[in-house]
């Protein structure tokens, strides 16, 4: 670890902690060239996948284009930052999860569809309209006749369970 300030390659750990978040090392550190402190943090290296674009391009992994995908759909609902960010963490973890080293964005756009799905009907409809491509109204229609028994099915099992 090079020094920040003088770039001296030697230094001293003089303190170790677990990050407010606990998700990372925090150290003090004190170069043995200047004397000068500096703090660096330990992370766990995440594997994720490539993602696979529909034209065959690959490129790494972007939380942030998910982030904003969603956000997107979500515009003007009653949806917290919170619950944007937990769907955001799930779709990361699935991709972490996927058995590959490669992820096409189709399986990426399903997962978030079906988290959409159940997090809100017209954000689901927004991005399944951009994701599926729809054409007119009648791709509109076809996809709310879905999502309406879809909810149909799922309250008849609640209220037999």
């Amino acid at each position: 670890m090079k020094c920040p300030f003088c770039a001296h390659g030697e230094n001293k750990v003089s303190d170790s902690r677990i990050s407010k978040d606990g998700d990372a090392i925090r150290r003090r550190r004190e170069c043995l060239g200047c004397g000068k402190r500096f703090t660096t943090y330990e992370f766990v290296e995440e594997v994720l996948p490539m993602v696979v674009k529909k034209d065959g391009r690959r490129e790494p992994f972007d939380r942030t284009k998910i982030r904003s995908g969603i956000k997107k759909a979500c515009e003007k609902r009653p949806i917290s930052t919170d619950a944007i960010e937990n769907v955001v963490d799930n779709i990361e973890h699935a991709c972490q999860e996927f058995q590959g080293k490669e992820i096409p964005t189709a399986v990426i756009g399903e997962k978030i569809m079906r988290e959409l799905q159940t997090l809100d009907g017209v954000a689901y409809v927004r991005f399944a309209s951009v994701y599926r491509e729809f054409r007119d109204v009648s791709d509109f229609l076809i996809e709310l006749k879905d999502l309406l028994h879809t909810k149909k099915d799922g309250e008849g099992e609640k209220s037999e369970g």
